[in-house]
């Protein structure tokens, strides 16, 4: 049901709408507010999907929406194309590509890093430091707490991972003694 393809595209095509306009981040606000929405109604997903309704009721559904998050007139009009082009259903899809494409366009990284305990902000603000450094980009770093990690560092860029933690260097440590 998912189509990455198409999903690139529509979001390919706001990202560079947005760019034009200078409202990348603006565009992913609104998408953002409008995507949970969406996400926190069966209801409304279900309407859009319904062939019972005629395509103005589901305009009219949308250019109420709309008007409730609060979009610009550029989100509200991709919005309203989408309903007229049948891919409501894919907008969750095309909201995170959106998010990818316009991360690589302004040249920003969200790496997630785990830590085994929680982090100050002073220590955030030197792996983020670090971060920035090694990437050359603008950091905004995700951070979670698993305490399986012992201690250290599991720092996961896309799809690269740093795994600095205790467990895994034990880990190291007995394989390295068991075949030794």
């Amino acid at each position: 049901m998912i189509n990455n393809g198409l999903a690139k595209r529509y979001a390919k095509a706001l990202v560079q709408l947005g760019s034009e306009n200078g409202l990348i981040d603006r565009f992913r606000s609104e998408l953002g507010v409008v995507d949970g929405i969406f996400s926190s109604s069966n209801e409304l997903r279900a309407a859009f999907s319904n062939p019972a309704l005629t395509q103005d009721q589901k305009r009219s559904m949308m250019s109420d929406l709309v008007a409730k998050a609060g979009c610009s007139e550029l989100v509200g009009n991709f919005l309203l194309l989408l309903v007229d082009k049948n891919r409501v259903a894919f907008l969750g899809q095309i909201v995170q590509t959106y998010e990818k494409l316009a991360d690589e366009f302004s040249g920003v990284v969200r790496p997630v890093i785990t830590t085994a305990l929680p982090l100050d902000d002073t220590q955030v603000a030197a792996i983020q430091n670090a971060l920035e450094k090694k990437t050359g980009k603008k950091v905004i770093p995700q951070m979670s707490v698993d305490a399986s990690l012992l201690g250290g560092v599991v720092t996961q860029i896309g799809d690269i991972a740093y795994d600095n933690s205790i467990k895994t260097q034990l880990k190291r440590i007995k394989d390295i003694l068991q075949k030794g």
